[in-house]
């Protein structure tokens, strides 16, 4: 009995353990995919949408300085609304009917290892 209890603790840890970089992995295809088309892979505003004639610079989620201004409260409402709800361009679509919850809640941690930074408190 003692070895089933093992074994069965043992799979469980296994498999919560491999489950957080399955997350981080899947919350990096989601910005890939929704975001660097105009965010650029490495979030730096450069994305392959970008040309010379683009009407807007996107922001760049590696300047720290900037990001530090926006709460993640903040981060997550461009995300699911779009920049007209905060006074922004109209070229940032809303995702909120296309994103879950929880890859919106992935994509605003995954923004903030890319800018290396915390955000404002609130």
């Amino acid at each position: 009995m003692k070895y089933v209890t093992t074994l069965a603790a043992v799979t469980g840890l296994t498999a919560l353990l491999n489950a957080v970089p399955a997350a981080a992995a899947d919350t990096e295809m989601v910005y890939q995919f929704y975001c660097a088309q105009c965010h650029g892979s490495t979030g730096k505003g450069d994305g392959p949408n970008v040309t010379k004639d683009f009407p807007v610079s996107p922001r760049n989620f590696t300047d720290a300085a900037e990001m530090n201004k926006l709460s993640n409260a903040d981060v997550k409402n461009v995300i699911l609304d779009g920049g007209p709800s905060v006074s922004k361009s109209p070229m940032m679509p809303p995702w909120g009917k296309t994103l879950t919850e929880e890859e919106v809640d992935g994509l605003v941690q995954y923004l903030r290892v890319i800018c290396a930074c915390e955000g404002k408190q609130g």
